[in-house]
């Protein structure tokens, strides 16, 4: 670096100028100064966490080696480890790597799985340890329990009687003496002032503000002198006006409202129960936008709501009456102002709001509503109407307030202001003569060529009026017409039109529109299918007429379906009469003399109705038209034998023999024999049955029935295990041969038969429950409980093991095993049968009812669940419910059912019809417990 010249250099200018101070200089130390510190040495005041000017910092004390090692070797216990000692980690200053990471994972598993060995005992001794502790020391609670306990005898005078708790505290803390104020009397003062004559105060003075009810001068205060005599009269009679408004000058009660009162301090409290802070919040920033956009409608509404929200309505009311003066065109500001406004208040608004918005059809419809006279409400209608007369929506409303005539006069303005308008159009129709409304309806088809109700109007009307040939020419014309003019001719409508016109009495206008539609748009394979679900829909709707309609026209098309005719019979024979249903069968035979069910169905329906020698008639030509039908003969048989003509049953059932002889006419054949008592004809004609049939092993379990009723017990044991030869998988034969087997005593036997039938017929629920009721007969519960367990990992899926299972169990663990079943068996009604019965074992009468009609719903043959039923009904409920239960098993006819089969088919009770079977059953029924 250059050397500035010798001229340059300042001589009197001292080298250190300019230079920073050395650290921990102190000026005039030399001197022996002993400095001082200003804030410009320190600079100014910093945060913590920022970074420091170490430029005066002192230097960092140097450590002693000594103090090192002691750091080094710290054997206090706080820095011992169970693992590394007192030293600490040997290798805390390396990195922590994967390996690192694994060898401590497998440490801690290492240590879980040694605390797991003595985990149960140390849990044991701590939980003893615990209760010694409670033993030795017990809570206050355990120490009073056994008071506690005898608290249930006390009586209601005992309880009454026990003194109340004393206060312990001593006289002076029980009875604080009060602080007595005495107020100084204004005479003391005017004697004090001046002396006895002195009757004012001045007011300039001090004693003037110490004086209650007396000013200083200020602002608002006159000058003036004070006459403290009026200042006490003035006292006085301010507190006697007081006490004569709330109290009765006569009788002293007081005369103030006390639930008008309870009201004012009701409105008081704020409705809102958020937080303060977000309603300024909220405050805040709509006040913003009011500001930024004062033009902005739901700005305003939505801060009048929050002051509404928040309770103060009145501030609501002045934010919305501003907006409103801001934005005077916006009707939904005048519609908010007038809700928030009282009745009076808001009548005035909304006449604002007319003449602001006149052609608002809310805001005039929200002006009626204010109206409380129906005058009234027609003259805002008819102003509002000079304003918008093309309002269809004020033309209804003004006509719903007229009478017929005059809203005759209104509708026909109204449908010259809105011609499009077919509710206006249809309402003046209904309102005018037969003749009148034939004009309308032609107009408004003039006016409106585009929609269906006006045609289907015009159908009712003539239908109405007796001209039924119209109604056709009417429907046929409307779908021309409006295929002519572009409308899409949808079925869907067309059918809901026919539906509407049925609920409104339109019978022919309904099977008219059905006609018409049915086949529109509809491929010819899909007819058939397409006409039943429509059939379907209609009766779902309860539009009978329509499914008639329907079926009528499917059996124009298809009149040799068998099915089609079954469907229109069984929605004649629930919703018909017997003269339509006998009339449709009579055509259904007609079209398909060789469908057996028809000929049975019109046989059944004349036999229902008493007429013996018609439904004879009908199985006589049954006959001819299907010469060796077993059905037809047997339907005979019962015929003859429901009517007790036993020789005209026995000499068909002869007939039958010799020209069909099938199995169900040999057995009907031994049936009959053994109910009429014949029992050795019986077993003769079921011999000579098994010789030909021996597979058939409804003629063994007859056979074997009537040798037990014979008391001939070895020969149905060898009629039973000879069928079981040739009919090894019918279970109920192998239920009969345990059942005698039991009968006879011998349980083992019983056990081995039922395990043979589970060895030959694989997961059958049937006989797994027979055998489990065989242990449960012979009070063996266990093996009971072990069989179930075995059958339902075999049938988890079977309903009646699993209603067997619930009753199986204790009263506590039912309600568990319901749940289980109805997981796994949610739609089956031995399930639900059972979960019936328990809540008829916990008296909830109506969950009982609601499960019982869901099992009924689910099965509606299942012959003991209207058995219960019914007996619940009888022990619970009314006579109009156990007849409506008694008539809905009549209309089903259930078959099935364990008790429910017991009793009908036995041979005793074999003439007996549906309702004295379900008495019968409900009776011998047992009640669930």
């Amino acid at each position: 670096m250059a050397v500035p010249p010798q001229a340059l250099v300042n001589r009197n200018k001292k080298h250190f100028l300019g230079i920073p101070a050395p650290l921990g200089y102190v000026a005039g130390v030399g001197r022996g100064a002993t400095g001082f510190t200003t804030r410009s040495d320190i600079g100014p005041a910093r945060d913590a966490n920022d970074v420091s000017d170490d430029r005066h910092a002192p230097p960092p004390a140097k450590r002693k080696k000594n103090e090192e090692e002691d750091d080094d070797e710290d054997l206090n216990d706080s820095n011992y480890d169970e693992f590394s000692g007192y030293s600490g980690s040997l290798f805390s200053k390396d990195p922590y790597d994967k390996d690192d990471a694994e060898a401590d994972a497998i440490y801690e598993a290492i240590d879980k799985r040694m605390d797991e060995k003595r985990k149960e005992y140390r849990e044991k001794r701590l939980k003893e340890d615990l209760e010694r502790y409670r033993q030795e020391r017990p809570k206050i609670q355990q120490q009073f329990s056994d008071l506690k306990r005898e608290l249930v005898s006390v009586s209601e005078d005992e309880w009454a009687a026990i003194p109340e708790v004393g206060d312990a505290r001593n006289r002076k803390q029980r009875n604080p003496r009060a602080e007595k104020f005495t107020p100084l009397p204004d005479s003391v003062l005017s004697r004090n002032l001046g002396g006895d004559s002195a009757s004012s105060l001045d007011p300039t003075s001090g004693l003037a503000s110490m004086n209650p009810g007396v000013m200083t001068p200020g602002m608002l205060t006159p000058t003036g002198d004070m006459d403290l005599r009026k200042i006490g009269q003035a006292r006085n009679t301010l507190m006697n006006v007081k006490l004569s408004q709330v109290s009765d000058s006569v009788t002293g009660q007081t005369v103030v409202d006390p639930k008008g009162y309870l009201t004012d301090l009701q409105s008081m409290i704020p409705t809102y129960g958020g937080d303060i802070n977000d309603i300024k919040k909220a405050r805040l920033l709509l006040k913003s936008v009011r500001e930024t956009n004062p033009n902005h409608p739901p700005a305003w509404i939505a801060s009048a709501r929050l002051e509404e929200v928040t309770g103060k309505l009145q501030s609501a009311r002045n934010l919305i009456m501003k907006g409103c003066e801001v934005n005077p065109s916006s009707e939904e500001l005048w519609l908010e102002a007038a809700r928030l406004q009282p009745r009076d208040t808001a009548r005035a608004v909304i006449a604002q709001a007319a003449r602001h918005v006149p052609t608002s059809v809310r805001v005039w419809i929200k002006a009626a509503d204010l109206e409380q006279e129906t005058k009234a409400k027609r003259r805002v209608f008819r102003k509002a109407l000079e304003h918008i007369p093309n309002s269809v929506r004020l033309w209804k409303a003004a006509v719903e307030l007229e009478n017929p005539e005059d809203a005759r006069i209104l509708l026909s303005r109204a449908v010259e202001c809105c011609p499009t308008s077919v509710e206006l159009w249809l309402a003046l129709a209904r309102l005018e003569s037969y003749e009148n409304a034939r004009k309308v309806l032609n107009k408004a088809r003039e006016n409106v060529p585009t929609d269906r109700q006006i045609w289907v109007t015009a159908a009712k009307l003539e239908e109405a009026n007796g001209n039924i040939n119209m109604v056709e020419k009417i429907i046929d014309r409307a779908i021309t017409s409006l295929s002519a003019n572009g409308v899409e001719i949808n079925r869907e409508h067309w059918f809901k039109e026919a539906v509407e016109a049925e609920k409104s009495g339109a019978t022919q206008t309904c099977q008219v529109i059905v006609r018409a539609i049915i086949g529109h748009g509809v491929e010819q394979e899909d007819q058939k299918h397409t006409w039943m679900e429509d059939a379907d829909h209609c009766a779902n709707q309860a539009a009978f007429e329509c499914a008639r309609a329907v079926y009528g026209h499917a059996l124009s098309v298809f009149p040799s379906k068998k099915s089609i005719w079954l469907r229109a019979a069984h929605l004649e024979r629930l919703k018909g009469t017997r003269a339509s249903l006998e009339a449709l069968l009579q055509r259904a035979v007609a079209h398909c003399p060789k469908s057996e069910v028809l000929w049975l169905m019109g046989a059944k329906s004349k036999w229902m109705a008493g007429d013996v020698p018609a439904a004879r008639g009908i199985l006589s030509l049954a006959f001819q038209a299907n010469p060796n039908s077993e059905e037809i003969w047997l339907a005979a048989v019962k015929l003859e034998s429901e009517n007790q003509e036993y020789d005209r049953a026995r000499r068909l059932l002869a007939k039958a023999r010799a020209s069909a002889p099938t199995p169900r006419v040999m057995m009907k054949s031994a049936k009959l024999e053994w109910a009429l008592d014949n029992l050795d004809v019986a077993l003769d004609l079921l011999d000579e049955a098994i010789k030909i049939y021996p597979d058939f092993p409804k003629l063994v379990m007859m056979k074997g029935q009537i040798e037990e009723q014979l008391k001939k017990y070895d020969d149905a044991h060898s009629t039973y295990n000879t069928g079981l030869k040739k009919n090894s998988s019918s279970v109920p034969l192998w239920t009969l041969l345990s059942a005698l087997e039991e009968k006879r005593g011998l349980i083992t036997k019983t056990r081995s038969v039922l395990e043979k039938a589970r060895l030959r017929n694989a997961k059958v629920p049937e006989l797994w429950l027979e055998a489990i009721r065989v242990e449960i007969r012979g009070k063996q519960n266990e093996i009971a409980n072990s069989l179930m367990a075995r059958a339902l990992q075999e049938c988890p899926n079977s309903g009646i093991l699993w209603a067997e299972a619930i009753f199986l169990e204790s009263r506590p663990q039912r309600k568990t095993k319901s749940v289980d079943a109805l997981k796994k068996c949610e739609h089956d009604a031995y399930v639900l049968l059972a979960v019936s019965k328990l809540f008829w074992c916990e008296r909830k009468n109506q969950k009982c009812r609601d499960w019982f009609n869901r099992t009924l719903k689910i099965d509606p043959d299942f012959g003991d669940a209207w058995a219960y039923y019914y007996k619940f009904e009888v022990m619970h409920g009314t006579e109009a419910l156990q007849e409506d239960v008694k008539n809905r098993c009549k209309a089903a006819e259930p078959h099935h059912g364990e008790y429910w089969c017991s009793v009908s088919k036995n041979i005793a009770n074999w003439c007996l019809n549906v309702e004295q079977i379900l008495l019968l059953v409900a009776k011998e029924l047992p009640i669930p417990s």
